[in-house]
């Protein structure tokens, strides 16, 4: 960054302090414990402002910026969702109106809240499957009616407003911090943040983070030009960006010590580390910085042992919905949800037989199973274990000399696909179980139905409820065995619902 950009940066960051805090006051800064991190952590709350982001900073600091020409015309803003909602603030609490252009794929919540914000100043464009198709879309808009673009991170009034986020770490009187992670899209609040932060704190190391497949800043550096990426994961949507800014890139490469990336994964993990620590929820990008942090404690335990650790929770507008995926996800992320394959001969028992042998001390948390043959078996595990148990796992599989394969990202076990051969089945039944949602309990259901009956479709997934939940076949070599098996679990206390009449043909057919 050149010293001219610098210092104008700078002497904007100053005169922006003034301007931010007539939308919101300054967020809070939660010190938090974090287990197996030996250092103090601290998280910047930008998840509690306003508009449940920070994003609220630039846009109103860059709209107050427009000339009077400027604001007689509609502003135009891109964006796939919260500076959208910061743009609608800001219109509205200074009457001005503005055309929002946001991707097709934008969760209504993120529509919702901009025109909660915005109310009848705004109005709303869908158009492009990305942030760039969108932002295309809206500057051919500002070309045609010359008007104002509000960027939502290009921009030196964009970019000082987000900065304030830096200014109040250094006001909060918990410095100085010794290591920032800072989330990044386009590059908007890490280049304000690390300008301002590498003014005050010059030792502090300070991270971006990147999603592994948006990381188009790191790109850039690494290419020593702004790169624009072909494609992109939009799993991290506030942050799902195919191209860094001119102004950003020049800043955050000069400005940053490194950017690492994280899998999607290590963002959910992250999200469960912060209901863990907070009971709160941020959207994936939100959650960025924090599974950087958490990422590099781990690679790096010594260098941070002690040390002060912040980063910010950009935001917390996410679609419902998502939550489903990203609690699926986040035992992945979190090294501590493995599934396994086995092959195994068909038999009634051989899937007991190794959960008594070798997880008997482990939750088990999904079954993925369908009898495809008479011959063979290939039954999914799904287990949450430590690290050391995991190995302990692996080890003990391989000395008995069990056939299995870790099946751990694929995709058929990520959509829960389930194969199996309708026809191979022997006077099937089909229940809905619910079994008490304990450790055993599972072992139980199969040992006691293992003695009349073989298993030949299993699909369960742990949801937290006191009770599980699973769609059971069973079959029989001998019609007579079923009255015995529905003896023994009525005894046993089971619920279950059995399945019957169309839906049972639908299922078998």
């Amino acid at each position: 960054m050149n010293k001219k950009l610098h210092d104008q940066l700078v002497e904007e960051i100053l005169r922006a302090r003034e301007r931010v805090y007539h939308v919101n006051p300054a967020t809070p800064l939660d010190k938090v414990e974090i287990r197996d991190i030996e250092a103090q952590v601290y998280l910047k709350r930008e998840d509690l402002s306003t508009i449940k982001a920070y994003k609220w900073r630039g846009a109103y600091n860059a709209i107050c910026m427009l000339s009077a020409e400027q604001k007689k015309k509609p502003i135009i803003a891109a964006s796939a969702g919260n500076h959208a909602q910061g743009v609608a603030l800001a219109c509205k609490k200074l009457g001005l109106k503005a055309k929002i252009y946001m991707p097709l794929s934008t969760p209504q919540m993120k529509q919702n809240a901009v025109q909660k914000h915005g109310g009848d100043y705004v109005e709303i464009i869908l158009v492009g499957d990305s942030y760039s198709d969108t932002a295309a879309a809206a500057l051919k808009e500002v070309e045609k009616r010359d008007a104002a673009f509000i960027h939502p991170f290009d921009n030196i009034y964009t970019i000082a407003g987000q900065a304030t986020i830096a200014d109040e770490l250094v006001l909060s009187g918990q410095g100085p911090f010794d290591y920032c992670f800072i989330a990044i899209g386009g590059g908007g609040m890490a280049s304000g943040m690390s300008t301002w932060l590498r003014i005050h704190y010059p030792d502090m190391k300070i991270i971006g983070v990147e999603g592994e497949g948006q990381a188009s800043m790191k790109a850039s550096i690494d290419a020593g030009k702004v790169v624009n990426l072909e494609e992109i994961d939009t799993f991290c949507d506030g942050t799902a960006v195919k191209q860094p800014g001119d102004i950003t890139y020049a800043i955050c490469k000069d400005m940053l010590d490194e950017i690492i990336t994280v899998s999607n994964e290590e963002i959910c993990a992250a999200i469960e580390t912060t209901w863990e620590v907070g009971r709160f929820i941020p959207e994936p990008s939100g959650a960025m910085g924090l599974a950087g942090l958490i990422k590099y404690t781990q690679e790096h335990p010594k260098a941070i042992k002690g040390k002060k650790l912040v980063t910010p929770i950009c935001g917390a507008n996410m679609d419902f919905s998502k939550l489903r995926l990203i609690s699926a996800n986040s035992g992945v992320g979190s090294n501590k949800q493995h599934y396994l394959r086995f092959s195994l001969a068909e038999k009634s028992g051989s899937l007991l037989g190794i959960l008594q042998d070798c997880f008997s001390d482990v939750n088990i948390h999904a079954f993925q199973y369908g009898k495809i043959s008479e011959d063979i078996a290939f039954p999914v595990i799904g287990f949450v274990a430590s690290e050391e148990r995991w190995a302990g796992i692996l080890k003990d599989l391989k000395a008995k000399k069990i056939r299995f394969e870790d099946v751990t990202n694929e995709p058929d076990i990520n959509y829960r696909v389930i194969n199996y051969n309708a026809h191979s089945f022997k006077n099937p039944v089909f229940l809905n179980v619910n079994f008490p949602e304990r450790k055993g309990a599972l072992r139980e259901l199969l040992k006691l139905t293992s003695k009349v009956s073989n298993l030949c479709y299993f699909n369960y997934f742990y949801t937290g409820e006191m009770f599980g939940r699973a769609l059971m076949g069973f079959e029989f070599t001998e019609k007579q065995n079923e009255d015995v098996f529905f003896a023994a679990i009525d005894k046993m206390g089971l619920r279950y619902t059995r399945i019957e009449g169309e839906t049972l043909n639908r299922i078998i057919l």
